[in-house]
């Protein structure tokens, strides 16, 4: 009979559950592995995880009989139907007590359902997030856990050992919280990061458009941004991504089509948002950015018949426009960060957990793919008042946006004049402009409501919470439509 010898059992050897698989060996935790095609498990063990202590399987009961009590069995599978098959698959082989982590990109929802469910059987359950693509998975990823709380101590020290690190050595992986806290996380992390790449992707296009730029000078700028306010990992790549030439010694990035592609986590982001009622505009924008570039053929049409403005003098102050360019991205990405919080306060208000806001921004300074220098100002914003509402109100973040503000419109309006579509810098401007305005044209909205199904209304010379209704043409009548918040 086989014997339990293993820390914890892998099932799903795709690029990230190897790559996991190789960082958890790295750090002393003997793993055993198993994968749905067979073949593929001999395969791992006889090239990548060759002359490591990983130990290959080849039925669930085998890799589960290889384990130590309590169990851990982590999953890196397709998130939906897969994941519940490979619940059920694993289940007869575990014992009260034993664990199962689901580390993909599952929906928070289905974590919430499988926490419960599998509590009810004895089963403790943990959702995570994992981020960091599979360089990431390989020698540090970010780390998201959530689920049943009973759980973590078990997989606390493996789980930190193998998250990147900060500075100070800091593992960027703590707790998160209840239920589907942990997907729910890494679904706001990777909204945040749909909105970070749009905007890097309109500071290009406004610099090409409007400076013309070469790929080479692209790749010097995004050096010297990386350098400052803006240090982060997509700012590095992208200087990576300019400086790289195809076969022909002309720029790769050229050669790519333009139309992106997408795995969904933004797009529920953006739903929950909806559902929530939280303005998270800037990943919204970003997301419906990836579909309008998708329609590649009826862009090509409609550039033939529909006309923008001439195309404008190139600006004579080209270091300081960069300089506006630069101010404008920083300010946008402000806003996408505290929309970002906006949302996961909304959600643990909602869901009853208890997030340690501070403590995700730790965990989003290394190892994924939002990483940056910016997130460790966020934690120190968190750090100084946990009860913080918004990010906007902190000192830090309120004096930049005043500092930065005439450059973000110049950058806005010159996009404008030119024809450059900046969905997201001009949505965060918006939302900024809509933040700081003390009296919006809502009162008009709710008067029109009012008038076509009477939806009642407040009034600003009495107490919150009374409602009114005005029989505005003398032919409605005294009834009212029972309020709600759509």
């Amino acid at each position: 009979m086989a014997e339990a010898t293993c820390d914890i059992g892998l099932i799903g050897l795709a690029v990230m559950g190897q790559n996991l698989v190789l960082n958890m060996n790295d750090h002393g935790y003997k793993v055993a592995v198993f994968n749905r095609t067979v073949s593929k498990v001999d395969d791992f063990i006889n090239n990548e995880a060759k002359g490591t202590e990983v130990v290959g399987a080849h039925s669930v009961e085998e890799m589960c009989k290889l384990l130590k009590t309590p169990r851990r069995v982590m999953m890196m599978v397709k998130a939906g139907e897969v994941v519940d098959q490979t619940i059920e698959h694993v289940l007869p082989y575990l014992e009260k007590g034993d664990i199962i982590i689901d580390g993909g990109n599952s929906l928070f929802t289905d974590s919430n359902r499988r926490t419960k469910d599998l509590a009810a059987k004895g089963i403790l359950f943990i959702g995570t997030g994992v981020s960091g693509g599979e360089e990431g998975a390989r020698f540090g990823p970010s780390i998201m856990p959530g689920g049943n709380k009973e759980a973590w101590p078990h997989v606390k020290e493996i789980f930190q050992a193998i998250a990147a690190k900060v500075e100070d050595g800091t593992p960027c992986c703590d707790w998160v919280g209840e239920d589907g806290a942990g997907h729910y996380v890494k679904m706001v992390h990777n909204g945040i990061e749909y909105g970070d790449m749009q905007l890097i992707c309109e500071a290009y296009q406004l610099l090409k458009d409007g400076l013309g730029l070469t790929a080479d000078e692209f790749a010097e700028v995004f050096n010297d941004w990386n350098k400052g306010e803006l240090d982060s990992f997509l700012i590095e790549i992208s200087a990576e991504i300019f400086a790289k030439k195809d076969e022909d010694g002309k720029p790769m990035v050229d050669k790519i089509l333009d139309t992106a592609g997408q795995k969904g986590t933004g797009k529920w982001t953006a739903i929950s948002a909806l559902d929530l009622g939280m303005p998270v505009t800037l990943i919204g924008e970003s997301v419906f950015a990836r579909c309008l570039s998708a329609l590649k053929d009826e862009r090509v049409a409609a550039s033939k018949v529909l006309t923008g403005p001439a195309k404008a003098k190139t600006i004579a102050e080209k270091t300081q426009f960069i300089e506006d360019v630069r101010r404008a991205l920083y300010c946008s990405k402000m806003i996408s960060y505290a929309q970002g919080y906006m949302l996961l306060r909304a959600a643990e208000k909602e869901m009853n957990w208890n997030l340690n806001m501070g403590g995700i921004a730790l965990m989003w300074r290394g190892g994924c793919i939002i990483r940056s220098a910016f997130l460790g100002d966020i934690k120190a914003a968190f750090d100084k008042n946990p009860k913080l509402q918004n990010l906007l109100m902190d000192d830090f973040f309120s004096d930049a946006l005043n500092k930065y503000g005439a450059s973000w419109r110049k950058a806005v309006i010159h996009a404008i004049e030119i024809g450059v579509p900046m969905p997201a810098f001009s949505t965060a401007l918006a939302f900024y402009d809509g933040y700081r305005t003390e009296r919006l044209p809502a009162n008009l909205l709710q008067a029109q409501r009012d008038f076509f199904g009477a939806h009642t209304y407040e009034r600003v010379d009495k107490p919150r919470g009374e409602f009114f209704h005005t029989n505005w043409t003398g032919r409605g009548g005294r009834v009212a439509s029972s309020t709600y918040n759509a």
